[in-house]
């Protein structure tokens, strides 16, 4: 079983590429492709989004930002709608420099697009006021058209309530912390995730007291150490479900969690099922090849 690479019809001579389309059901499989892609999906309560190892079942609208190359797809599912509407943006990873992007005027978009490694999921809110200029984008051309594609990406990356979708770990393209010693933390934390870390030991190599360092860590990410350290295993579980035959129990030892009820628990928590059902919903997107 495998994964879908799609070839995208943006060619190197455009900006960015609009699909707009009204269907009866989702039936692309799983893919992923090396352009960014900013989804629109209205009347499609009850489907399904898979966005790297997040799964999730979608209210009547979304709107969602995926990252170049990260897996993704929507699915039927529960959807009843016979009449869902998907307008699909795809653009080129690099369209705006990276020099552009090291500016001060851009540091929310320039956030966001490292963080689209992992998949956005925005707010309803967002969607309420940017669905209309997705929709109206099919109706400007040239110059005019990526201004207004420019002003989508700038309104979305200063927007309140985005979700992150994805485990870190699960993404194959490096975050960017914007702090050295944030980065050397997760480096070591990546590097022996299936060991058992303590407080004490991460804040040895951040060279900081436990106290600090837990605030450190937390003003920085936005997550606890312990939240930390536990995305980072389960992104590895989740690697591992999709990709390995391995037992359960296996794979879990082998990412650092001793104690199955806990890991278990932890795994619902976070992915809303368990490593089996998980599992099954995953490998069941994917095509035989």
């Amino acid at each position: 079983m495998d994964i879908v690479r799609e070839i995208t019809p943006l060619t190197q001579n455009d900006c960015f590429t609009l699909f707009s389309r009204v269907k009866t059901e989702f039936d692309f499989p799983l893919h992923n492709h090396d352009d960014m892609e900013i989804n629109l999906i209205l009347n499609a309560e009850g489907a399904q989004r898979i966005v790297g190892d997040h799964i999730g079942e979608i209210e009547d609208c979304e709107l969602v930002c995926v990252g170049s190359n990260l897996t993704h797809g929507w699915f039927t599912h529960n959807c009843k709608s016979d009449n869902i509407r998907e307008v699909t943006i795809q653009f080129h990873k690099d369209l705006f420099d990276d020099r552009l992007l090291k500016r001060n005027q851009l540091i929310a978009i320039r956030q966001m697009f490292d963080n689209s490694k992992r998949g956005l999921l925005f707010s309803k809110a967002t969607i309420d006021a940017i669905a209309p200029r997705i929709l109206n984008l099919s109706k400007k051309s040239g110059f005019d058209s990526i201004l207004e594609l420019f002003s989508i990406i700038h309104d979305l990356s200063i927007s309140r309530g985005i979700k992150l979708l994805s485990d870190s770990t699960f993404t194959v393209d490096q975050l960017n912390y914007n702090s050295r010693r944030i980065e050397k933390v997760f480096e070591y934390m990546n590097n022996n995730f299936n060991k058992q870390l303590s407080l004490a030991d991460v804040s040895k190599v951040a060279g900081m007291p436990e106290a600090s360092f837990s605030r450190f860590i937390k003003q920085r990410t936005g997550f606890s150490f312990v939240d930390s350290l536990n995305e980072i295993r389960l992104g590895h579980v989740a690697r591992m479900l999709i990709d390995t035959t391995q037992s359960i129990a296996e794979i879990a030892l082998q990412c650092g969690f001793n104690n199955m009820a806990n890991f278990n628990r932890t795994f619902k928590q976070k992915k809303g099922y368990t490593p089996k059902e998980f599992r099954e919903n995953y490998v069941g997107k994917r095509i035989f090849v």
